[in-house]
C-alpha cells in the first residue's frame, strides 16, 4: 500500500502536467528513484523531502501527510494580502476612468 507522501508526491507532479523524467532531472535524481518514492518503495532522505518541498512549493507537512493544508499560514495570509492589493489597485483604475469620464463632461458642458 502505498504511503500518503508517495500519493502526494505522484499528484503533484501530474497537477504540473510533466513526466518523471523531467522532474527527476529538475531534482538531480534518476528517473527510477523518483519512481521508487512514487510508487512506496523507497523513501527520501530529509534533505530531498525538502528540496520536494521547495520545488512543488508545499509544506513538509502537506507533503508527509499531516496536514490537508499544502501552505502555511503565513503564504496563505500572504497571497490573501497581494489579492486584497490588486483589488484595490483595480478599483483605483476603475476610479481613474470614471473621474476622468467626468472631467471630460464638465468640459463638454462649459464648451457649449
Amino acid at each position: 500500500m502505498k504511503t500518503i507522501f508517495a500519493v502526494r508526491l505522484a499528484e503533484l507532479r501530474v497537477e504540473r502536467g510533466m513526466n518523471q523524467r523531467q522532474v527527476s532531472g529538475d531534482l538531480g535524481v534518476s528517473q527510477a528513484v523518483l519512481s521508487h518514492y512514487e510508487n512506496g518503495l523507497r523513501e527520501p532522505k530529509l534533505e530531498f523531502v525538502l528540496k520536494l518541498c521547495s520545488y512543488y512549493d508545499v509544506t513538509s507537512d502537506y507533503l508527509l501527510g499531516r496536514s490537508d493544508e499544502r501552505a502555511d499560514a503565513t503564504t496563505r495570509l500572504s497571497d490573501m494580502i497581494c489579492d486584497k492589493i490588486s483589488t484595490l489597485e483595480e478599483l483605483r483604475a476603475q476610479e481613474k476612468q470614471i473621474i476622468d469620464g467626468l472631467i471630460s463632461l464638465c468640459k463638454e458642458q462649459t464648451e457649449t
